[in-house]
Protein backbone atom coordinates (compact mmCIF):
# COMPACT_ATOMS: atom_id res chain seq x y z
CA UNK A 1 0.00 0.00 0.00
CA UNK A 2 0.86 3.57 -0.53
CA UNK A 3 1.83 5.68 2.14
CA UNK A 4 1.24 9.24 2.74
CA UNK A 5 4.79 10.22 1.74
CA UNK A 6 4.68 8.38 -1.70
CA UNK A 7 1.11 9.95 -2.06
CA UNK A 8 2.76 13.49 -1.98
CA UNK A 9 6.00 12.16 -4.00
CA UNK A 10 3.62 11.29 -6.41
CA UNK A 11 1.46 14.53 -6.78
CA UNK A 12 4.89 16.60 -6.57
CA UNK A 13 6.36 14.33 -9.92
CA UNK A 14 2.86 15.19 -11.40
CA UNK A 15 3.08 18.62 -11.00
CA UNK A 16 6.74 18.67 -12.43
CA UNK A 17 5.89 16.41 -15.06
CA UNK A 18 3.57 18.24 -16.29
CA UNK A 19 4.80 21.40 -16.44
CA UNK A 20 8.37 20.10 -18.27
CA UNK A 21 6.93 20.34 -21.74
CA UNK A 22 6.21 23.94 -21.54
CA UNK A 23 10.45 24.64 -20.46
CA UNK A 24 12.04 22.30 -22.87
CA UNK A 25 11.84 21.88 -26.42
CA UNK A 26 9.53 19.03 -26.92
CA UNK A 27 7.44 20.36 -29.37
CA UNK A 28 3.82 19.71 -27.17
CA UNK A 29 5.04 16.01 -26.06
CA UNK A 30 4.04 15.72 -22.18
CA UNK A 31 6.92 13.46 -20.89
CA UNK A 32 4.21 11.86 -18.64
CA UNK A 33 3.45 9.99 -21.75
CA UNK A 34 7.05 8.54 -21.34
CA UNK A 35 6.82 7.82 -18.08
CA UNK A 36 3.66 5.82 -18.73
CA UNK A 37 5.10 3.62 -21.76
CA UNK A 38 8.37 2.78 -19.64
CA UNK A 39 6.40 1.51 -17.43
CA UNK A 40 3.88 -0.15 -19.51
CA UNK A 41 7.15 -1.80 -21.02
CA UNK A 42 8.48 -3.23 -17.86
CA UNK A 43 4.59 -4.47 -16.71
CA UNK A 44 4.76 -6.68 -19.72
CA UNK A 45 8.90 -7.34 -19.75
CA UNK A 46 8.31 -8.24 -16.10
CA UNK A 47 5.19 -10.27 -16.95
CA UNK A 48 6.43 -12.37 -19.83
CA UNK A 49 9.97 -13.45 -18.21
CA UNK A 50 7.71 -14.30 -14.72
CA UNK A 51 4.77 -16.14 -16.67
CA UNK A 52 7.55 -17.87 -19.04
CA UNK A 53 9.22 -19.63 -16.07
CA UNK A 54 6.92 -20.15 -13.90
CA UNK A 55 4.63 -22.41 -16.89
CA UNK A 56 7.75 -23.21 -18.61
CA UNK A 57 6.52 -21.03 -21.76
CA UNK A 58 9.49 -20.73 -24.69
CA UNK A 59 7.51 -18.34 -26.52
CA UNK A 60 7.48 -16.03 -23.47
CA UNK A 61 11.19 -16.79 -22.11
CA UNK A 62 12.22 -16.26 -25.70
CA UNK A 63 9.91 -12.91 -26.20
CA UNK A 64 11.67 -12.22 -22.55
CA UNK A 65 14.93 -12.39 -23.65
CA UNK A 66 14.98 -10.83 -26.97
CA UNK A 67 12.97 -7.59 -25.21
CA UNK A 68 15.69 -7.72 -23.24
CA UNK A 69 18.36 -7.57 -25.42
CA UNK A 70 16.82 -4.95 -27.07
CA UNK A 71 16.53 -2.70 -24.12
CA UNK A 72 20.12 -3.57 -22.84
CA UNK A 73 21.35 -2.68 -27.11
CA UNK A 74 19.14 0.93 -26.47
CA UNK A 75 20.72 2.16 -24.08
CA UNK A 76 24.07 1.47 -25.26
CA UNK A 77 23.59 2.86 -28.21
CA UNK A 78 21.82 6.22 -26.30
CA UNK A 79 25.63 5.51 -24.15
CA UNK A 80 27.34 5.86 -27.33
CA UNK A 81 25.71 8.78 -28.46
CA UNK A 82 25.42 10.96 -25.47
CA UNK A 83 29.45 10.55 -25.36
CA UNK A 84 29.71 11.67 -29.38
CA UNK A 85 27.00 14.25 -28.61
CA UNK A 86 27.93 16.10 -25.29
CA UNK A 87 28.79 19.09 -26.47
CA UNK A 88 24.81 19.02 -27.75
CA UNK A 89 23.43 17.57 -24.20
CA UNK A 90 25.23 20.63 -22.55
CA UNK A 91 23.36 23.22 -24.46
CA UNK A 92 20.06 20.87 -24.05
CA UNK A 93 20.97 21.77 -20.17
CA UNK A 94 21.89 25.13 -20.22
CA UNK A 95 18.46 25.43 -22.50
CA UNK A 96 16.46 23.82 -19.75
CA UNK A 97 18.27 25.78 -16.54
CA UNK A 98 17.99 29.24 -18.58
CA UNK A 99 13.85 28.07 -19.42
CA UNK A 100 13.65 27.35 -15.80
CA UNK A 101 14.92 30.39 -14.24
CA UNK A 102 12.40 32.17 -16.49
CA UNK A 103 9.97 30.30 -15.39
CA UNK A 104 10.99 30.14 -11.32
CA UNK A 105 7.96 31.93 -10.27
CA UNK A 106 5.22 30.64 -12.40
CA UNK A 107 4.94 27.30 -11.40
CA UNK A 108 5.79 26.31 -7.06
CA UNK A 109 6.67 22.71 -8.36
CA UNK A 110 9.14 23.72 -10.58
CA UNK A 111 10.33 26.56 -8.16
CA UNK A 112 11.15 23.72 -5.38
CA UNK A 113 12.64 21.76 -8.17
CA UNK A 114 15.51 24.40 -8.48
CA UNK A 115 16.09 25.59 -5.03
CA UNK A 116 16.73 21.42 -4.61
CA UNK A 117 19.30 21.78 -7.54
CA UNK A 118 20.69 24.71 -6.44
CA UNK A 119 20.97 23.86 -2.52
CA UNK A 120 22.30 20.08 -3.82
CA UNK A 121 25.18 21.16 -5.80
CA UNK A 122 25.72 24.87 -3.81
CA UNK A 123 25.26 27.04 -6.76
CA UNK A 124 23.47 29.88 -8.15
CA UNK A 125 21.59 29.91 -12.27
CA UNK A 126 23.13 28.28 -14.66
CA UNK A 127 26.58 29.37 -15.35
CA UNK A 128 26.26 32.12 -12.23
CA UNK A 129 24.20 34.36 -10.39
CA UNK A 130 23.38 36.68 -12.93
CA UNK A 131 21.56 34.81 -14.89
CA UNK A 132 18.84 35.56 -12.85
CA UNK A 133 18.25 38.56 -14.81
CA UNK A 134 16.96 36.16 -17.27
CA UNK A 135 13.48 36.30 -14.54
CA UNK A 136 11.19 39.15 -14.34
CA UNK A 137 11.06 39.04 -10.89
CA UNK A 138 15.09 39.09 -10.38
CA UNK A 139 16.42 40.88 -12.95
CA UNK A 140 18.29 44.56 -12.44
CA UNK A 141 16.06 46.83 -14.86
CA UNK A 142 15.12 50.72 -13.50
CA UNK A 143 11.78 49.45 -14.30
CA UNK A 144 11.29 46.36 -12.28
CA UNK A 145 9.03 47.26 -9.36
CA UNK A 146 9.88 43.95 -7.20
CA UNK A 147 11.07 43.73 -3.99
CA UNK A 148 13.59 40.83 -5.22
CA UNK A 149 15.01 42.90 -8.14
CA UNK A 150 18.65 42.48 -8.80
CA UNK A 151 17.96 39.44 -5.65
CA UNK A 152 18.36 35.67 -6.21
CA UNK A 153 16.18 32.66 -4.54
CA UNK A 154 17.03 32.09 -0.99
CA UNK A 155 18.23 28.37 -2.26
CA UNK A 156 21.44 30.61 -3.35
CA UNK A 157 22.42 31.68 0.05
CA UNK A 158 25.21 30.10 1.77
CA UNK A 159 23.96 29.04 4.92
CA UNK A 160 24.59 30.21 8.33
CA UNK A 161 25.01 26.88 10.52
CA UNK A 162 23.95 29.30 13.34
CA UNK A 163 20.57 29.84 12.24
CA UNK A 164 17.54 27.78 12.47
CA UNK A 165 15.18 29.38 10.79
CA UNK A 166 15.18 29.78 7.33
CA UNK A 167 15.62 32.93 6.19
CA UNK A 168 13.84 33.50 2.78
CA UNK A 169 15.11 37.10 1.85
CA UNK A 170 18.94 36.52 2.22
CA UNK A 171 18.70 36.58 -1.51
CA UNK A 172 17.68 40.70 -1.44
CA UNK A 173 19.30 42.52 -3.08
CA UNK A 174 22.97 40.43 -3.26
CA UNK A 175 23.26 41.38 -6.71
CA UNK A 176 24.10 45.20 -6.65
CA UNK A 177 27.71 43.94 -4.32
CA UNK A 178 30.74 43.91 -5.86
CA UNK A 179 31.93 40.50 -6.90
CA UNK A 180 34.48 39.60 -4.29
CA UNK A 181 31.57 40.57 -1.76
CA UNK A 182 29.06 38.44 -3.17
CA UNK A 183 30.89 35.29 -2.22
CA UNK A 184 30.23 35.99 1.54
CA UNK A 185 26.51 35.53 0.71
CA UNK A 186 25.74 33.37 -2.40
CA UNK A 187 26.83 30.73 -4.14
CA UNK A 188 28.88 32.52 -7.54
CA UNK A 189 29.67 29.18 -9.44
CA UNK A 190 27.18 28.32 -11.91
CA UNK A 191 24.90 24.72 -11.80
CA UNK A 192 25.92 23.43 -14.94
CA UNK A 193 29.72 23.57 -13.82
CA UNK A 194 28.73 22.20 -10.46
CA UNK A 195 26.94 19.62 -12.11
CA UNK A 196 29.38 18.63 -14.04
CA UNK A 197 32.28 18.52 -11.55
CA UNK A 198 29.68 16.34 -9.62
CA UNK A 199 29.09 13.84 -12.13
CA UNK A 200 33.43 13.83 -12.61
CA UNK A 201 33.79 13.51 -8.59
CA UNK A 202 31.15 10.72 -8.86
CA UNK A 203 31.89 9.06 -12.29
CA UNK A 204 33.06 5.55 -10.92
CA UNK A 205 29.77 5.29 -8.67
CA UNK A 206 27.75 6.46 -12.28
CA UNK A 207 29.32 4.07 -13.83
CA UNK A 208 29.47 1.24 -11.75
CA UNK A 209 25.33 1.36 -11.06
CA UNK A 210 25.27 1.33 -15.66
CA UNK A 211 27.86 -1.28 -15.39
CA UNK A 212 25.84 -3.25 -12.39
CA UNK A 213 22.41 -2.76 -14.49
CA UNK A 214 23.95 -3.94 -17.75
CA UNK A 215 25.10 -7.02 -16.09
CA UNK A 216 21.72 -7.86 -14.70
CA UNK A 217 20.27 -7.60 -18.16
CA UNK A 218 23.05 -10.17 -19.26
CA UNK A 219 22.19 -12.12 -16.62
CA UNK A 220 18.87 -11.78 -17.66
CA UNK A 221 19.39 -13.14 -21.31
CA UNK A 222 21.56 -15.95 -20.49
CA UNK A 223 19.40 -17.34 -17.72
CA UNK A 224 16.21 -17.34 -19.98
CA UNK A 225 18.13 -18.38 -23.10
CA UNK A 226 19.80 -21.52 -20.61
CA UNK A 227 15.98 -22.53 -19.52
CA UNK A 228 14.15 -22.50 -22.94
CA UNK A 229 17.25 -25.10 -23.94
CA UNK A 230 16.60 -27.00 -20.76
CA UNK A 231 12.60 -27.09 -21.53
CA UNK A 232 13.50 -28.34 -24.97
CA UNK A 233 16.07 -30.99 -23.97
CA UNK A 234 13.33 -31.99 -21.93
CA UNK A 235 10.94 -32.48 -24.53
CA UNK A 236 13.19 -33.86 -26.73
CA UNK A 237 13.33 -36.65 -24.01
CA UNK A 238 9.57 -37.25 -23.95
Amino acid sequence: MFGFSDELMFVFLQGVLSNLSSITDLGGFDPVWLFIVVGGVMFILGFAGCIGALRENTFLLKFFSVFLGLIFFLELTAGILAFVFKDWIKDQLNFFIYNNVKAYRDDIDLQNLIDFAQEYWSCCGAHGPDDWNQNIYFNCTELNPSRERCGVPFSCCVKDPAEDVLNTQCGYDVRLEAEMDRQRYIFTKGCVGQFEKWLQDNLIIVAGIFVGIALLQIFGICLAQNLVSDIKAVKANW
